[in-house]
């Protein structure tokens, strides 16, 4: 069955929809934020009213923009490195039992590795460019990826491949008829958990070592006890973080608009 034209556009409109109480309720946080500070004096080192905060923002848009945008190529490169490695890699290794049983213990131990302790090591095989970022964004997100999508290809029911064999289906159709669209929803779990730690995963490495990005202002404003600009740089971050993680959701909601998981609430209670 075709898709239709207007699928794209029907989807982010039922996301924005989905989304509407969320963005209400941050409005809402930020309003009680701005009058609990006033209401009860709080010092601006401590915790400045957001109206402070977009000021001071607002002074320094160019350069905090300029550091935006270093570190959101990190976190974009890093987790498309992740997604483009760990979904085939799980696939070899979901249908090998020799990938299984060598590869993947070697993974587990990697992610068990701290990458705040790595990190330093990247800068001396790499030096303090853009690659020792990319790597560090590429292992924090790779792990869940890889683990879900496994899960995903192992999760095929085995009646339906059987019942698809009996129809003479050759590997390759198996694979895009049934295979991919069960392990689908599986994947795109892994995908958003990778997602929402790719910023995590940047600012790490820009603590270790750099001279830009949203780490390395973080570290000066807070340094100098610049209260506003460090709430500043942390909303942008997060900001930056749920747009990738969104932007990952609305593909799930356009790829598979069959899956429970996209579903509305009552449509899923049982009565």
């Amino acid at each position: 069955m075709s898709v239709p034209d207007n699928a794209p556009r029907n989807a982010f409109r039922g996301w924005l929809a989905k989304r509407g109480g969320a963005i209400a309720a941050f409005v809402a946080l930020f309003v009680l934020w701005e009058l609990a500070v006033r209401a009860m004096g709080i010092k601006e080192y401590l915790l400045p009213a957001p109206s402070r905060v977009i000021a001071e923002f607002a002074k320094r848009f160019d350069p905090v923009m300029a550091s935006a945008w270093v570190t959101t190529r990190e976190i974009i490169a890093g987790y498309a490195l992740a997604v483009g490695v760990s979904v085939p890699l799980a696939l070899w290794i979901a249908y090998s039992r020799f990938m299984e049983d060598t590869v993947y213990p070697v993974i587990v131990f990697l992610q068990i590795v701290p990458k705040i302790a790595v990190a330093p090591l990247f800068i001396i095989w790499f030096g303090f460019g853009f690659t020792p970022k990319l790597l560090v964004v590429f292992l924090l997100s790779f792990f869940p990826i890889v683990v879900a999508s496994i899960a995903g290809f192992k999760s095929v029911d085995a009646d339906i491949m059987d019942f698809a064999r009996t129809t003479g289906a050759g590997p390759w159709k198996m694979f895009v008829k049934i295979r991919l669209p069960q392990a689908l929803p599986q994947i795109f779990t892994g995908l958003k958990v990778g997602a929402a730690l790719a910023a995590t995963a940047a600012i790490v490495a820009e603590f270790v070592a750099s001279d830009k990005g949203l780490g390395y202002l973080l570290l000066q404003y807070n340094g100098n006890l610049d209260t506003p600009m460090v709430f500043a740089t942390i909303i942008l971050l997060s900001l930056i973080g749920l747009a990738v993680y969104y932007a990952v959701e609305l593909i799930e909601r356009i790829t598979i608009p069959w899956h429970v998981s996209q579903r509305p609430a009552a449509e899923q209670t049982v009565a």
